[in-house]
């Protein structure tokens, strides 16, 4: 998973008015006519050419859809950037090409029309068949370009990722702080009754607007201007996800230095940090925050240490470092970003080196090691504060994690729940496989490891003891019993052999690996 975008930025110069809602219906019903589905695109282009696309490169898509119905007008159109015959347009949107120039979603020149908002289809399994307009996808096939700060962002690996983390079940409010184009506004209408979507940029306001009646969720989906938490002062959510604007960099009072989406204008990692100590006076009883994030690894202090600080009383939380970078590779990736590499972007040499070096120089002044990405999860549990009993686990796990990963952290919450003691029954999860390495012929192994299958796939290395349970956790004995006869067998004191092992057992219902038979 690489949750970065690092893109050729195309330069916006044009300016636009606000879309009109009145135009979302007839556009709708004219992208259904069309087939201009996620699965029929996929079907169009085929996977060489949808991969090809992925990665900003058309010359496959457009052999594709080089035909002249609607649909291949349509791919052509919004996803390829490539101007059509407004012939071709009128009959893949009939009575729209005029109105949606008018608005700003398309243009006309000499007889041809080419978009300035990209429109293109979204699917998952808990939101399906959307779509998502937003600013034109940069960087295709190469092109040096760059955005100005009130640039956009439209479906992304950045915002998938989110809508993989965020809890799927019913709740009755729901917040998406800096909704950019909604859409994680969208996922969360298909399972909230009510869904507050905030940004600072106005653009992006206007294209999540739209988006909800596109989608056909406006009238549940509430559109407001303003800073983190400020547009909803005194409101408590069941759900609130987030992806802020999370660059570490220099805080900077230059607005043209600035791309809304991605910085804060606050220095280091200290957006985050505002929303993670802020989020629990804006969540229910027993409602979730879930942060998609980069935070700085200071050279003098344990990322987790730190972060730890940062976490709540009256809240679980679980937070997972998927990814580490070093300063270096951090200021290159997000130079690129914004269009400042010579190579990609319209910058010179001489000015991508000063700014390469000025952000370096202050990552070095801050003391920051490395930049790490992850996710944080709070639950509300309504503890008092400054209780013991929240609890809190702190992962560092860059690795491959069952997608979406949302069920696995329902399921670390559940197991939070229960109590392990000696009349405790318990059930080894299905997916858990028991790997063995060791000399060949040995009578015992030298290292047993317990692998889940799904989930976050963690893996942990057990003795002899833990493995004979967990081996014989079928719900029918409780883990008790089962310890008394692994400790007979193995001529172990029984009494001692609980004392050491129920509170491991404890920790690995934590984990996942086994659960309340």
């Amino acid at each position: 998973m690489d949750p970065r975008r690092p893109l050729l930025l195309r330069e916006v110069t044009e300016d636009r008015g606000p879309l009109t809602p009145s135009l979302a219906a007839p556009l709708r019903d004219a992208l259904l006519a069309a087939d201009f589905t996620y699965d029929a695109v996929a079907e169009l282009l085929g996977a060489e050419a949808h991969s090809a696309l992925s990665r900003n490169e058309t010359t496959p898509a457009l052999r594709r859809a080089a035909g002249g119905g609607p649909l291949a007008t349509l791919v052509r159109l919004f996803l390829l950037q490539r101007t059509v015959p407004f012939s071709d347009a009128e009959r893949a949107l009939p009575g729209l090409v005029d109105r949606l120039a008018a608005d700003g979603l398309l243009t006309q020149s000499g007889g041809e029309v080419a978009a300035r908002l990209d429109c293109r289809p979204y699917s998952t399994e808990d939101a399906p068949d959307l779509w998502v307009v937003s600013d034109l996808t940069p960087g295709m096939d190469g092109a040096p370009q760059r955005v100005t700060t009130d640039y956009v962002l439209g479906i992304s690996p950045a915002s998938t990722s989110l809508a993989q983390l965020t809890l799927r079940h019913d709740v009755a409010s729901a917040l998406d702080l800096g909704t950019g184009c909604g859409v994680q506004a969208l996922h969360l209408a298909g399972h909230a009754d009510r869904v507050v979507a905030t940004d600072v940029n106005p653009r992006a306001l206007d294209l999540a607007r739209f988006n909800a009646e596109l989608n056909e969720v406006g009238g549940q989906v509430d559109v407001r201007d303003g800073s983190f938490f400020a547009p909803v002062a005194g409101e408590r959510f069941d759900l609130i996800t987030t992806n802020p604007p999370f660059v570490i960099s220099p805080a900077t009072g230059r607005q043209e230095d600035r791309l809304v989406y991605r910085d804060s204008g606050l220095p280091g990692d200290q957006a985050v940090e505002h929303v993670v100590r802020t989020a629990p006076a804006h969540l229910a009883d027993s409602g979730w925050c879930q942060v998609l994030a980069n935070w700085a690894i200071l050279a003098d202090r344990p990322w987790d240490e730190r972060l730890a600080d940062w976490l709540p009383d009256d809240c679980d939380a679980l937070v997972v470092q998927r990814e580490v970078l070093d300063p270096a590779a951090y200021v290159e990736l997000w130079l690129k970003d914004s269009g400042h590499h010579p190579s990609t972007g319209t910058g010179t040499p001489a000015a991508y080196t000063a700014r390469y070096d000025a952000w370096l120089s202050w990552l070095e002044e801050q003391g920051v090691a490395g930049i790490g990405f992850g996710w944080i999860n709070l639950h509300r549990t309504g503890v008092s504060a400054g209780s013991t009993n929240n609890r809190r686990e702190v992962l560092e796990w860059p690795y491959d994690v069952e997608q979406p990963i949302a069920p696995a952290v329902a399921d670390w919450a559940r197991a939070g729940a229960v109590e392990v003691g000696p009349d405790t029954t318990l059930v080894v999860r299905p997916d858990v496989r028991q790997e063995t390495v060791g000399p060949v012929g040995a009578e015992d192994p030298a290292t047993i490891l317990l692998r889940q299958q799904r989930g976050l796939r963690r893996a942990r290395q057990v003795d002899t003891v833990v493995a004979a349970v967990v081996g014989a956790c079928d719900g029918e004995l409780p883990v008790g019993a089962i310890l008394d006869a692994v400790a007979q067998l193995l001529g172990l004191d029984a009494a001692a052999t609980k004392e050491q092992y129920l509170p491991e057992l404890a920790a690995m219902v934590g984990e996942g690996y086994l659960v309340h038979g």
